[in-house]
Protein backbone atom coordinates (compact mmCIF):
# COMPACT_ATOMS: atom_id res chain seq x y z
CA UNK A 1 0.00 0.00 0.00
CA UNK A 2 1.34 3.61 -0.85
CA UNK A 3 2.74 5.58 1.95
CA UNK A 4 0.16 8.80 2.91
CA UNK A 5 1.29 11.63 1.34
CA UNK A 6 3.25 14.16 3.64
CA UNK A 7 2.10 17.61 3.79
CA UNK A 8 5.45 19.95 3.73
CA UNK A 9 3.68 23.21 2.48
CA UNK A 10 3.56 26.42 4.75
CA UNK A 11 1.65 24.89 7.36
CA UNK A 12 -1.36 27.23 7.12
CA UNK A 13 -3.63 24.30 6.45
CA UNK A 14 -5.07 25.83 2.96
CA UNK A 15 -7.47 23.00 2.17
CA UNK A 16 -6.91 24.01 -1.51
CA UNK A 17 -3.15 23.50 -1.23
CA UNK A 18 -3.37 20.44 0.65
CA UNK A 19 -5.18 18.85 -2.26
CA UNK A 20 -3.12 20.69 -5.34
CA UNK A 21 0.21 19.20 -3.05
CA UNK A 22 -1.56 15.83 -2.76
CA UNK A 23 -2.85 15.62 -6.52
CA UNK A 24 0.90 16.47 -7.92
CA UNK A 25 2.36 13.94 -5.66
CA UNK A 26 -0.52 10.98 -7.08
CA UNK A 27 0.49 11.94 -10.52
CA UNK A 28 3.65 10.20 -10.47
CA UNK A 29 1.62 7.05 -9.00
CA UNK A 30 -0.54 7.65 -11.82
CA UNK A 31 0.59 8.33 -15.17
CA UNK A 32 -2.91 8.35 -16.77
CA UNK A 33 -3.96 11.16 -14.31
CA UNK A 34 -4.66 14.29 -16.10
CA UNK A 35 -5.99 17.81 -14.51
CA UNK A 36 -8.51 19.80 -16.29
CA UNK A 37 -8.74 23.11 -14.96
CA UNK A 38 -11.09 26.17 -15.32
CA UNK A 39 -8.64 28.86 -14.65
CA UNK A 40 -8.17 28.83 -10.88
CA UNK A 41 -5.12 26.86 -10.69
CA UNK A 42 -3.52 29.51 -8.35
CA UNK A 43 -7.33 28.92 -6.02
CA UNK A 44 -7.52 25.37 -6.23
CA UNK A 45 -3.62 24.26 -5.90
CA UNK A 46 -3.96 22.94 -9.01
CA UNK A 47 -0.72 24.95 -10.20
CA UNK A 48 1.39 22.09 -8.33
CA UNK A 49 0.45 19.61 -10.60
CA UNK A 50 1.32 22.13 -13.56
CA UNK A 51 4.69 22.67 -12.38
CA UNK A 52 5.47 19.13 -11.93
CA UNK A 53 3.11 17.22 -14.39
CA UNK A 54 3.03 20.12 -17.08
CA UNK A 55 2.21 18.04 -20.21
CA UNK A 56 -1.31 16.30 -18.15
CA UNK A 57 -2.48 19.87 -17.45
CA UNK A 58 -5.25 21.36 -19.54
CA UNK A 59 -6.60 24.95 -19.43
CA UNK A 60 -10.01 25.11 -20.60
CA UNK A 61 -10.42 29.29 -19.17
CA UNK A 62 -14.33 29.59 -18.11
CA UNK A 63 -15.99 26.65 -20.54
CA UNK A 64 -16.76 24.21 -17.80
CA UNK A 65 -19.52 23.18 -19.34
CA UNK A 66 -17.29 21.91 -22.58
CA UNK A 67 -14.22 21.08 -19.57
CA UNK A 68 -16.22 18.53 -17.86
CA UNK A 69 -17.33 16.81 -21.22
CA UNK A 70 -13.87 16.49 -22.07
CA UNK A 71 -13.30 14.56 -19.08
CA UNK A 72 -16.15 12.01 -19.27
CA UNK A 73 -14.35 11.76 -22.89
CA UNK A 74 -10.83 11.02 -21.64
CA UNK A 75 -12.40 8.61 -18.93
CA UNK A 76 -13.86 6.83 -21.48
CA UNK A 77 -10.53 5.89 -23.42
CA UNK A 78 -8.63 5.03 -19.97
CA UNK A 79 -7.43 8.29 -18.46
CA UNK A 80 -8.18 9.51 -15.10
CA UNK A 81 -9.25 13.07 -15.59
CA UNK A 82 -9.49 15.86 -12.55
CA UNK A 83 -11.75 18.43 -13.00
CA UNK A 84 -10.54 21.75 -10.83
CA UNK A 85 -12.67 24.88 -10.45
CA UNK A 86 -14.46 26.81 -8.05
CA UNK A 87 -17.94 25.28 -6.79
CA UNK A 88 -20.11 28.06 -8.47
CA UNK A 89 -18.58 27.39 -12.21
CA UNK A 90 -18.80 23.75 -10.96
CA UNK A 91 -22.55 24.02 -10.97
CA UNK A 92 -22.74 25.44 -14.46
CA UNK A 93 -21.64 22.03 -15.77
CA UNK A 94 -24.11 19.81 -13.59
CA UNK A 95 -25.68 18.73 -16.89
CA UNK A 96 -22.51 17.18 -17.87
CA UNK A 97 -21.72 15.42 -14.64
CA UNK A 98 -24.84 14.41 -14.92
CA UNK A 99 -23.97 12.47 -18.24
CA UNK A 100 -20.70 11.91 -16.68
CA UNK A 101 -22.36 10.06 -13.71
CA UNK A 102 -24.86 8.26 -16.51
CA UNK A 103 -22.24 6.88 -18.35
CA UNK A 104 -20.23 5.28 -14.71
CA UNK A 105 -17.22 7.66 -15.84
CA UNK A 106 -14.57 7.76 -13.36
CA UNK A 107 -13.94 11.48 -13.04
CA UNK A 108 -13.45 13.53 -10.37
CA UNK A 109 -14.58 16.69 -10.35
CA UNK A 110 -13.11 18.96 -7.06
CA UNK A 111 -14.79 22.81 -6.37
CA UNK A 112 -13.01 25.28 -4.23
CA UNK A 113 -14.10 28.24 -3.09
CA UNK A 114 -17.51 27.27 -1.70
CA UNK A 115 -19.68 27.88 1.73
CA UNK A 116 -19.15 31.49 3.61
CA UNK A 117 -14.88 30.47 3.37
CA UNK A 118 -15.89 32.38 0.07
CA UNK A 119 -16.80 35.25 1.30
CA UNK A 120 -13.99 37.21 -0.08
CA UNK A 121 -15.60 36.55 -3.71
CA UNK A 122 -19.33 37.67 -2.83
CA UNK A 123 -22.75 36.82 -2.87
CA UNK A 124 -22.55 35.76 -6.07
CA UNK A 125 -19.60 33.74 -6.63
CA UNK A 126 -20.25 31.84 -3.26
CA UNK A 127 -21.92 28.15 -3.56
CA UNK A 128 -24.24 27.56 -0.78
CA UNK A 129 -25.97 25.17 -2.97
CA UNK A 130 -23.49 22.54 -4.48
CA UNK A 131 -23.86 19.67 -2.35
CA UNK A 132 -27.27 19.55 -2.75
CA UNK A 133 -26.89 19.68 -6.54
CA UNK A 134 -24.34 17.14 -7.06
CA UNK A 135 -26.04 14.63 -4.20
CA UNK A 136 -28.95 14.29 -6.29
CA UNK A 137 -27.14 13.22 -9.64
CA UNK A 138 -26.99 9.10 -9.35
CA UNK A 139 -24.11 7.30 -8.91
CA UNK A 140 -22.17 10.49 -7.82
CA UNK A 141 -19.85 10.24 -4.46
CA UNK A 142 -19.51 13.40 -2.55
CA UNK A 143 -17.44 14.62 0.01
CA UNK A 144 -16.27 17.38 2.05
CA UNK A 145 -13.02 17.01 4.04
CA UNK A 146 -12.59 18.85 7.16
CA UNK A 147 -8.99 19.73 7.25
CA UNK A 148 -5.71 19.88 5.31
CA UNK A 149 -4.79 16.60 6.49
CA UNK A 150 -8.22 14.89 5.77
CA UNK A 151 -8.44 16.72 2.27
CA UNK A 152 -4.84 14.85 1.70
CA UNK A 153 -6.14 11.19 2.51
CA UNK A 154 -9.62 12.43 0.37
CA UNK A 155 -7.36 13.07 -2.31
CA UNK A 156 -5.76 9.91 -2.77
CA UNK A 157 -9.45 7.81 -1.86
CA UNK A 158 -11.22 9.40 -4.72
CA UNK A 159 -8.52 8.58 -7.00
CA UNK A 160 -8.82 5.01 -6.03
CA UNK A 161 -12.59 5.00 -6.13
CA UNK A 162 -14.13 3.80 -9.39
CA UNK A 163 -16.92 6.27 -10.61
CA UNK A 164 -17.29 9.76 -10.24
CA UNK A 165 -16.67 12.35 -7.64
CA UNK A 166 -17.68 15.61 -6.02
CA UNK A 167 -14.95 16.99 -3.48
CA UNK A 168 -15.82 20.36 -2.21
CA UNK A 169 -11.94 21.82 -0.78
CA UNK A 170 -11.71 25.46 0.84
CA UNK A 171 -9.93 28.53 -0.14
CA UNK A 172 -7.80 29.84 3.05
CA UNK A 173 -6.39 28.26 6.05
CA UNK A 174 -8.61 26.46 8.15
CA UNK A 175 -8.53 24.75 11.84
CA UNK A 176 -6.90 21.76 11.78
CA UNK A 177 -8.98 18.75 13.38
CA UNK A 178 -6.98 15.36 13.13
CA UNK A 179 -3.81 14.48 13.65
CA UNK A 180 -1.51 13.03 11.02
CA UNK A 181 -2.39 9.56 12.25
CA UNK A 182 -6.35 10.02 11.52
CA UNK A 183 -7.63 7.62 8.31
CA UNK A 184 -9.89 8.68 5.89
CA UNK A 185 -12.51 5.82 4.09
CA UNK A 186 -15.01 6.97 1.48
CA UNK A 187 -19.23 6.29 3.11
CA UNK A 188 -17.26 6.33 6.58
CA UNK A 189 -17.87 8.85 9.61
CA UNK A 190 -15.57 9.22 12.50
CA UNK A 191 -16.10 10.38 15.86
CA UNK A 192 -14.22 12.91 16.68
CA UNK A 193 -15.59 13.65 20.41
CA UNK A 194 -17.34 11.49 22.83
CA UNK A 195 -20.58 12.34 24.23
CA UNK A 196 -24.09 10.82 25.59
CA UNK A 197 -26.58 14.05 25.62
CA UNK A 198 -26.39 14.88 21.89
CA UNK A 199 -24.74 14.22 18.94
CA UNK A 200 -23.62 17.29 16.59
CA UNK A 201 -23.06 15.56 12.88
CA UNK A 202 -20.70 18.41 10.65
CA UNK A 203 -19.16 18.56 7.59
CA UNK A 204 -15.75 20.23 6.06
CA UNK A 205 -14.91 23.67 8.08
CA UNK A 206 -18.03 23.07 10.11
CA UNK A 207 -16.39 20.06 11.91
CA UNK A 208 -13.81 22.64 13.60
CA UNK A 209 -17.24 24.57 14.66
CA UNK A 210 -18.69 22.06 16.08
CA UNK A 211 -15.88 21.17 18.23
CA UNK A 212 -15.67 24.54 19.36
CA UNK A 213 -19.69 24.16 20.11
CA UNK A 214 -19.02 21.53 22.22
CA UNK A 215 -17.02 23.15 24.36
CA UNK A 216 -19.17 25.71 25.00
CA UNK A 217 -22.02 22.92 25.79
CA UNK A 218 -19.63 21.57 28.46
CA UNK A 219 -19.36 24.77 30.35
CA UNK A 220 -23.15 24.62 30.71
CA UNK A 221 -22.73 20.86 31.52
CA UNK A 222 -23.93 19.32 28.36
CA UNK A 223 -22.17 16.31 27.18
CA UNK A 224 -22.01 16.68 23.14
CA UNK A 225 -20.74 14.21 20.71
CA UNK A 226 -19.04 15.62 17.49
CA UNK A 227 -19.32 13.41 14.26
CA UNK A 228 -17.08 13.99 10.85
CA UNK A 229 -19.68 13.08 8.48
CA UNK A 230 -16.65 13.69 5.33
CA UNK A 231 -18.90 11.41 2.96
CA UNK A 232 -22.26 12.83 2.63
CA UNK A 233 -23.00 10.32 -0.09
CA UNK A 234 -23.04 7.55 0.14
CA UNK A 235 -23.92 8.11 3.97
CA UNK A 236 -22.00 6.60 7.20
CA UNK A 237 -26.43 4.89 8.09
CA UNK A 238 -25.12 2.43 10.33
CA UNK A 239 -23.05 4.76 12.52
CA UNK A 240 -26.00 7.94 12.60
CA UNK A 241 -28.37 5.69 13.61
CA UNK A 242 -25.91 4.02 16.88
CA UNK A 243 -25.11 7.83 17.60
CA UNK A 244 -28.99 8.55 17.33
CA UNK A 245 -29.90 5.24 19.95
CA UNK A 246 -27.34 6.63 22.18
CA UNK A 247 -27.53 10.06 22.85
CA UNK A 248 -31.62 10.69 21.24
CA UNK A 249 -31.27 13.84 19.91
CA UNK A 250 -28.91 14.84 16.61
CA UNK A 251 -27.81 18.51 15.51
CA UNK A 252 -26.16 18.65 11.90
CA UNK A 253 -23.83 21.14 10.98
CA UNK A 254 -22.96 22.82 7.33
CA UNK A 255 -21.81 26.08 5.73
CA UNK A 256 -24.60 25.22 2.73
CA UNK A 257 -28.16 25.40 2.40
CA UNK A 258 -30.20 23.74 4.74
CA UNK A 259 -31.96 22.58 1.84
CA UNK A 260 -30.68 19.43 0.43
CA UNK A 261 -27.13 18.98 1.67
CA UNK A 262 -25.86 17.14 5.29
CA UNK A 263 -29.36 17.83 7.27
CA UNK A 264 -31.75 16.42 4.67
CA UNK A 265 -29.43 13.45 3.95
CA UNK A 266 -29.16 12.90 7.92
CA UNK A 267 -32.57 13.54 8.24
CA UNK A 268 -33.74 11.14 5.48
CA UNK A 269 -31.40 8.51 6.70
CA UNK A 270 -32.72 8.06 9.86
CA UNK A 271 -36.21 8.76 9.11
CA UNK A 272 -36.19 4.80 8.20
CA UNK A 273 -33.91 3.62 10.85
CA UNK A 274 -33.70 5.84 14.20
CA UNK A 275 -35.97 8.67 14.20
CA UNK A 276 -35.38 11.32 17.11
CA UNK A 277 -35.17 14.71 17.02
CA UNK A 278 -32.68 16.95 14.97
CA UNK A 279 -32.02 20.09 14.52
CA UNK A 280 -30.09 21.57 11.30
CA UNK A 281 -28.11 24.59 11.44
CA UNK A 282 -27.12 25.81 7.91
CA UNK A 283 -27.72 28.51 5.82
CA UNK A 284 -31.79 29.56 5.65
CA UNK A 285 -32.77 29.40 2.41
CA UNK A 286 -30.47 32.72 1.36
CA UNK A 287 -27.35 33.95 -0.79
CA UNK A 288 -24.17 34.43 0.80
CA UNK A 289 -22.59 37.91 1.11
CA UNK A 290 -18.74 39.51 0.93
CA UNK A 291 -16.88 39.68 4.37
CA UNK A 292 -14.48 37.12 6.34
CA UNK A 293 -15.68 34.36 6.42
CA UNK A 294 -15.45 34.42 10.49
CA UNK A 295 -17.93 37.08 10.22
CA UNK A 296 -19.52 35.61 7.99
CA UNK A 297 -20.23 32.68 10.00
CA UNK A 298 -21.58 34.59 12.26
CA UNK A 299 -24.30 36.79 10.62
CA UNK A 300 -25.12 33.51 8.49
CA UNK A 301 -25.96 31.74 12.21
CA UNK A 302 -23.53 29.01 11.42
CA UNK A 303 -20.90 29.82 13.89
CA UNK A 304 -20.35 27.54 17.22
CA UNK A 305 -23.27 29.35 19.25
CA UNK A 306 -25.66 28.89 17.12
CA UNK A 307 -24.26 25.04 16.83
CA UNK A 308 -24.75 25.14 20.74
CA UNK A 309 -28.06 26.83 21.27
CA UNK A 310 -29.16 24.08 18.13
CA UNK A 311 -28.15 21.21 20.64
CA UNK A 312 -29.64 22.33 23.77
CA UNK A 313 -33.44 23.26 21.33
CA UNK A 314 -32.31 19.00 20.08
CA UNK A 315 -31.99 18.21 23.88
CA UNK A 316 -35.14 20.06 24.88
CA UNK A 317 -37.33 18.29 22.23
CA UNK A 318 -35.59 14.84 23.21
CA UNK A 319 -36.42 15.50 26.95
CA UNK A 320 -39.94 16.42 25.73
CA UNK A 321 -40.64 13.46 24.00
CA UNK A 322 -39.69 11.33 27.11
CA UNK A 323 -41.65 13.08 29.52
Amino acid sequence: MPEPIALVGSGENNLAEAFGEALAALGQEHPNLVVLDADTESESGAHQFRARHPERFLQFGMAEQNMVATAGGLAAVGLLPVVTGTAVSCMRAVEQARVTAFSARNVKLVANNAGPEAGHCGGASQALEDLAAFRSIPGMTVVAPADDIETALATRAIMEHQGPVYMRTGCGPQKRVFDTDHRFEIGKGTIVLRGSDVTIVACGAQVARAVEAAELLAQDGVSARVVNMATIKPLDAELLATCARETGALVTAEDHSVLGGLGGAVAESLSSTCPCPIEIVGVNDRFGEAGPSGELAERLQIAAPHIAAAAKRAIARKRANQA
